[in-house]
C-alpha cells in the first residue's frame, strides 16, 4: 500500500434491516380507512398544502373522496405546483372566500406577465384574508420598458405578499380600494406608493424591495397617519423621496440617486429603528470642490446620526451651479455628523470653508458630536497647492468667522497634518463651541507634522483647560495632549 494514502478505512458493518412490525402495512391491509371520518378530516385539515392533500388522497379507498374536501377549507397552499396545473387547480376551490391563499410555484416552472395577472384575478374572486404569491417570470429581459402588471382589489386581504423572481414590473393598482389591508411585501414591483396608500387607508407596513437596483423614473412620496413601518430595499432612483408619516417607527432605505436633482425629505416624530444607505451616482456638488457620494442616517438612543462621504473627484468646470446640502436633503434635528473627506487629486482643499457651511445649517443647530476623516488617497509626497482662486477657500474670511454650536461637546479629527488651514479650523471651533468636553486629533501616519504645526496645537489645548485634549503618541496609542507626539516634538524630543 502506498503509505501516502494513509491507513485503510476501518471495516464497517453494514446496518441491521429492521425487523418487521406487525403495524407495517406490509401484508397488503389497508388501515388506514379503519381511522373514524372526523380524524381523516383533521389530518387533511392541518395539511393546508391543497397539493399535499391530494396526494394523500391516494392512500386509501376512503381517502380518495375525503381528499377533495380540501377544495372547502378556509386556509390553502399551493406549493410546488406546476404554472400550467395551477388555474385548473384554483378552479376547484368550493369557498367563495378564503382566510389564506398561498401560492409558491415549482421553481422550474414560470408564468409569463399575462398568466401572473390572471392568477391575481382568480385569487382577488376568493377574496383571501392573506395572500402570498411567489412567482417566477420567463419574459424576455433588458427591455427598455418594463412590463406593466394590474393589481386587482382585495377587498378582504389584510396582508398582501407578491414576490416576482428575476424581473421587475411596473405594478399598476385598478379602481377600488384596499380597505382592511395592513401589510403589504413587495419583490420587484415598482409601484407609485402615494396612489397606493391612498387606497389603503389603513396601511400600517409597507415593505418593497429588487433583487437588483431597478431604475424607477418616478417620485416616491408616502404621506399617512397609519403607517408604522416602511422598508424601501435597492430602489434607483430618478426622482425623490418625500416621507411625512408621523407614527412612523421603523424606516430603512437602500436606494441609488441617480438624478443631479434628487431630493430627500423626511417628516415624522423620532423613528424607533432607522438605517439609510443613499449613494448619489451624479456627485452632487456641495461646495467649492467637494460633492456629495454617499449619505447614510441612522438613529442611536433617540439621536439622528448622519454620515456624508464627500470627493474631490469631479471636475468643476464641467458641474452645474453647487447646491446646498438643504436642497438635497431635509432631515429632522441631527445630533452626530460623521464627515468623510475623500481626496482623490493631488491638489490640497481647504476644508474650513465647506464645514463652515455645512454647520451653520439648522439640521445642525442641536449639534453634539462632529467626527472628521481626511482619506487621502493620493500620496502625501505627490501633494501640491491648489490655485490661489479656488472655490474651496470661499469665502476668504472664513478664519475669522465663528457659528453658534452650542450644543458641541465632543470633536473627533483623523488624519490631521497640522496644516495652516486645518489649524485655523480647529480654532474656529473651540471659539464656536464654549461647552466643549472632550476634543480627539489623530495625526497623519503618512506625514510628519512640522515644529509650528505642533506648537500651535499644544497652544490651542493649553488655551481650553477646560476641555480634555487628546491625541497619539508614538506607539499609536490615545493619550492626554501633554504625553502626545504634538508635545514630544515641542520639547524637541
Amino acid at each position: 500500500m502506498d503509505r501516502r494514502l494513509g491507513p485503510a478505512p476501518p471495516h464497517r458493518r453494514p446496518k441491521p434491516k429492521p425487523q418487521s412490525c406487525p403495524d407495517w402495512d406490509s401484508d397488503g391491509v389497508d388501515r388506514i380507512s379503519g381511522l373514524p371520518d372526523h380524524l381523516i378530516e383533521e389530518i387533511l385539515r392541518r395539511l393546508r398544502c391543497a397539493r399535499s392533500a391530494a396526494r394523500i388522497s391516494l392512500l386509501s379507498r376512503r381517502w380518495r373522496h375525503l381528499g377533495l374536501l380540501w377544495r372547502g377549507y378556509p386556509e390553502l397552499s399551493f406549493r410546488g405546483v406546476e404554472a400550467e396545473a395551477l388555474p385548473a387547480a384554483l378552479a376547484q376551490v368550493a369557498r367563495p372566500e378564503l382566510s389564506l391563499l398561498d401560492i409558491d410555484t415549482h421553481p422550474m416552472t414560470s408564468f409569463k406577465v399575462a398568466g401572473i395577472a390572471s392568477l391575481l384575478r382568480t385569487a382577488a374572486r376568493l377574496a383571501p384574508v392573506e395572500l402570498v404569491v411567489s412567482a417566477k417570470l420567463n419574459e424576455v429581459l433588458g427591455r427598455s420598458i418594463p412590463f406593466e402588471l394590474q393589481l386587482p382589489c382585495f377587498h378582504r386581504a389584510k396582508s398582501i405578499t407578491l414576490e416576482l423572481k428575476y424581473y421587475n414590473l411596473n405594478l399598476r393598482v385598478t379602481g377600488g380600494e384596499f380597505p382592511v389591508l395592513e401589510r403589504l411585501f413587495l419583490v420587484n414591483c415598482d409601484v407609485r406608493i402615494s396612489d397606493l396608500i391612498s387606497r389603503a387607508p389603513r396601511l400600517r407596513s409597507l415593505q418593497a424591495s429588487h433583487d437588483q437596483l431597478a431604475l424607477y423614473t418616478g417620485y416616491i412620496m408616502v404621506h399617512s397617519t397609519t403607517l408604522e413601518e416602511l422598508l424601501l430595499d435597492r430602489w434607483d432612483l430618478f426622482g425623490g423621496i418625500d416621507i411625512v408619516a408621523p407614527a412612523l417607527k421603523t424606516f430603512t432605505l437602500s436606494a441609488d440617486m441617480v438624478s443631479n436633482q434628487s431630493r430627500i425629505t423626511l417628516t415624522t416624530a423620532t423613528v424607533e429603528h432607522l438605517s439609510w444607505t443613499c449613494i448619489f451616482r451624479t456627485n452632487q456638488l456641495i461646495h467649492g470642490v467637494w460633492s456629495l457620494s454617499n449619505l447614510k442616517l441612522k438613529n442611536e438612543q433617540d439621536a439622528y446620526v448622519l454620515s456624508l462621504c464627500l470627493n474631490d473627484i469631479i471636475d468643476t468646470h464641467t458641474m452645474e451651479q453647487p447646491r446646498n446640502l438643504q436642497e438635497i436633503v431635509q432631515l429632522p434635528i441631527v445630533s452626530v455628523l460623521e464627515l468623510d473627506l475623500d481626496k482623490w487629486r493631488r491638489e490640497v482643499h481647504v476644508y474650513g470653508p465647506l464645514l463652515l457651511n455645512l454647520l451653520g445649517m439648522e439640521m445642525f443647530a442641536d449639534i453634539k458630536r462632529l467626527k472628521l476623516v481626511y482619506s487621502r488617497h493620493v500620496d502625501v509626497k505627490l501633494d501640491k497647492a491648489c490655485p490661489s482662486n479656488c472655490t474651496c477657500g470661499q469665502p476668504q474670511n472664513w478664519r475669522s468667522q465663528s457659528i453658534s454650536l452650542m450644543a458641541l461637546e465632543v470633536v473627533e479629527i483623523e488624519d490631521f497634518i497640522g496644516k495652516g488651514d486645518e489649524v485655523d479650523f480647529l480654532k474656529l471651533l473651540f471659539r464656536s463651541a464654549p461647552m466643549m468636553k472632550r476634543v480627539t486629533v489623530k495625526p497623519c501616519s503618512h506625514a510628519v507634522p512640522s515644529f509650528r504645526a505642533c506648537k500651535e496645537i499644544c497652544n490651542i489645548f493649553r488655551e481650553h483647560p477646560s476641555v480634555k485634549c487628546y491625541s497619539y503618541d508614538s506607539y499609536g496609542k490615545k493619550v492626554l495632549y501633554p504625553h502626545s507626539t504634538y508635545a514630544a516634538r515641542c520639547r524637541g524630543r
